[in-house]
């Protein structure tokens, strides 16, 4: 009898190429905060080629899948920009984001473990106050954008994850950027620990108010006083 032999198929060194160069991409746009200056961040083709490694060709493909997600605007002559969004595009983008994190929380109730949930209160162990807090904003502002992506995970819904995703990129941005105004750094602890307190009760109505109103305080916050959105 034959012994069993492995089958593959010549891999396209093009297309693996291509989804790497642009899942680094769209992870650094993640990770950038395009609400810091005034204007849109521009993103050189040279530059990206020369930092990737690679030739401009699958830069330009990258950009163009990325344009297609409505994270990039191509203009003609100019260049690629990161596209920023509108004040009231913004505030749509936190109605539907505080719909998503308050039906995950209510859903990590039933789905996430004890320790998961514990897990939530050991990020914010070394912030004991908002002084503390605020003395390190840049350590504390990352641990609030995580600490609102782990709630979607403990959902453990993958469609509810995947739909948040398209709205993070620029959630991320407009958290990082207005936990440093207006002190709100006080009020953000004071709301985590209040959903984390649900969460460890099993409350599924009380935990998805919590976060309703901690993200609806948000939506209040850059309506009311954020003037550095068109």
């Amino acid at each position: 009898m034959p012994k069993p032999a492995i089958k593959l198929r010549p891999l396209n060194v093009n297309t693996v190429l291509k989804d790497r160069v642009y899942e680094a991409l769209k992870s650094a746009i993640s990770l950038m905060d395009i609400y810091a200056d005034e204007d849109p961040p521009k993103l050189d083709e040279r530059r990206l080629a020369e930092e990737l490694g690679v030739s401009r060709t699958p830069i330009r493909e990258a950009l163009s899948r990325l344009e297609q997600e409505g994270l990039v605007r191509n203009i003609p002559r100019r260049g690629a920009f990161v596209v920023r969004k509108t004040k009231r595009e913004i505030l749509e983008m936190i109605c539907v984001w505080g719909a998503l994190e308050g039906l995950a929380a209510r859903m990590a109730t039933v789905h996430a473990s004890d320790e998961e949930i514990a897990g939530l209160r050991r990020m914010f162990a070394t912030f004991r106050d908002s002084e503390g807090a605020s003395a390190h904003i840049d350590e504390y502002s990352e641990k609030n954008i995580n600490f609102h992506q782990a709630i979607i995970r403990l959902s453990k819904c993958e469609l509810l994850e995947n739909i948040a995703e398209g709205l993070f990129i620029h959630m991320r941005s407009i958290r990082s950027r207005t936990i440093r105004e207006r002190q709100r750094v006080t009020d953000s602890i004071i709301d985590h620990m209040h959903i984390i307190e649900a969460l460890e009760d099993r409350d599924a109505e009380l935990s998805e108010r919590y976060v309703r109103e901690h993200t609806n305080e948000l939506k209040e916050h850059i309506n009311d006083y954020v003037d550095w959105l068109e």
